[in-house]
């Protein structure tokens, strides 16, 4: 086993705001070391490096790759560029966290979970929602059944965007379209709550670049329950949550992927919890990251493999209904 140092030693690809975000969230966490960024400028990586004191500023991510003082690389490059960048540290010997979605496709998808099974390393879809405070309190409501038999999830985050054929967001050569960016997260909720569909019903309007730009899916389940998730980066949506169950409902507001409270509206009448999120809300997720490393575990038991490989298949068939196909694929 591995043996894992007081302070887990980062390295954080990409210099960009979610990047940004993450080092600042690790700035905030006691038994993180931020000792490696890289970019594919060298005055980005310069300018980052500088802003958060990190010592070792790469010019490539081979770079990175080969820096041997990093226990762990926080993948945040554009999303066609996951799959190839997580490969590149898991074959260096890093353990990963890697921004959502986790790759283009569930190929994608699989092949870096076994490149990290193969070499008995960590890898993780970074899905941050997961960790914050209103989601804790929502899985241990969803445990005691305090809604009774869940039947319906609704969710939906949209924003209006600028029009910008060479943004991340509309262009399909870097993995754009709302459901990726977007979707994922009604997707991870509907999934956290459910568990993977059986059936998948898709609609959306793809934009003149071909990337997807509203898309709306129902998602049937085993159980008979229903999932509607939508995702959108023309149009401004609710960008809120409802569980339904036979005893009541819970409500995530917005925005629902980070709320910092939730409503329980049952017979017995209307309770809300308050779950502030303190500091960077990225770094939530890094205690998880840490625990795992230090048990030697490949995997989180909140994002299993097999749950992100789900997630993925399901994007996949969203897809292919609404009639989106990246480079390649």
């Amino acid at each position: 086993m591995t043996v894992v140092p007081d302070r887990i030693r980062w390295g954080i690809a990409a210099t960009g705001g979610i990047a940004r975000g993450f080092a600042q969230g690790l700035v905030e966490t006691p038994d993180a070391q931020i000792v490696a960024v890289a970019s594919r400028s060298a005055e980005r990586a310069e300018s980052f490096g500088a802003e958060f004191d990190i010592p070792h500023r790469h010019a490539s991510y081979d770079d990175l790759a080969a820096d041997d003082d990093i226990d762990i690389v926080y993948v945040a490059t554009p999303h066609a560029r996951h799959d190839a960048d997580t490969l590149l540290f898991l074959e260096a010997g890093k353990h990963v966290l890697c921004e959502k979605p986790f790759a283009l496709n569930a190929v994608q998808a699989q092949r870096m979970i076994d490149t990290a099974r193969e070499r008995g390393l960590f890898v993780m879809e970074a899905i941050w929602s997961r960790f914050l405070p209103a989601y804790v309190i929502l899985g241990e409501l969803l445990a005691e059944s305090a809604i009774g038999e869940v039947d319906s999830v609704d969710a939906s985050f949209g924003l209006q965007f600028p029009w910008d054929p060479a943004h991340r967001l509309f262009d399909l050569a870097l993995g754009g379209g709302a459901l990726l960016d977007l979707g994922i997260y009604p997707l991870q909720l509907a999934s956290l709550v459910l568990g993977a569909p059986t059936q998948v019903r898709a609609v959306g309007a793809l934009g003149s670049t071909g990337a997807d730009e509203h898309v709306a899916a129902v998602l049937a389940h085993e159980s008979s329950a229903l999932a509607t998730v939508r995702a959108a980066t023309r149009v401004n949506l609710e960008c809120t949550a409802r569980i339904a169950g036979t005893d009541g409902v819970i409500d995530l507001p917005a925005f629902m992927h980070c709320p910092d409270s939730l409503t329980i509206t049952t017979p017995r009448g209307v309770e809300r919890r308050d779950a502030p999120i303190v500091g960077q809300g990225l770094r939530y997720q890094v205690g998880e990251v840490h625990r795992c490393l230090r048990a030697g575990a490949h995997e989180s038991a909140v994002i299993p493999h097999a749950e992100t490989l789900g997630l993925a298949a399901t994007m996949d068939r969203i897809r292919e209904q609404i009639g989106v196909r990246y480079p390649g694929e």
